[in-house]
């Protein structure tokens, strides 16, 4: 029988070790990780959302009501674009002096993010997403 000196590499079940290791790990790590990339895209709604606002109370200092059109409240008022990172904005203006305004996600990556909305008086719905 010979001794073996010097032995060198790994056996399998050390290497199936690292492998288990590895897969608890990732297993972790990408749910977390793709919560946090959502709430990083979110941030370029309620950006967007912020700035609706901020044109519409300009408009209606000037004018006396709100802009009913997106297009012109970009132009005239410096709102944001339509589309915004992977958010689509609406907004209607029930009255004069009342809107709400949309961020929609148009894209997979985002579409179980589900909508936000921003009114006139800044109320920010759904709530658990304006904080976070």
């Amino acid at each position: 029988m010979k001794i073996m000196r010097g032995r060198k590499g790994i056996t399998l079940i050390e290497l199936l070790t690292v492998v288990a290791i590895i897969a608890v790990l990732a297993a972790v790590a990408i749910p977390v990780y793709s919560g946090y990339m959502q709430r990083a895209r979110r941030a370029d709604a309620k950006t967007a959302l912020e700035q609706v606002r901020a044109a519409q109370e300009m408009r209606r200092a000037e004018r006396g009501s709100y802009e009913t059109n997106l297009v012109a409240l970009q132009t005239s008022w410096g709102g944001p674009a339509g589309t915004v990172g992977d958010y689509t904005l609406s907004f209607t203006v029930s009255t004069a002096t009342t809107f709400t305004v949309q961020a929609h996600p148009h894209t997979s990556r985002q579409s179980s993010d589900g909508d936000m909305t921003l009114d006139h008086l800044g109320n920010k719905l759904p709530a658990d997403k304006w904080g976070k």
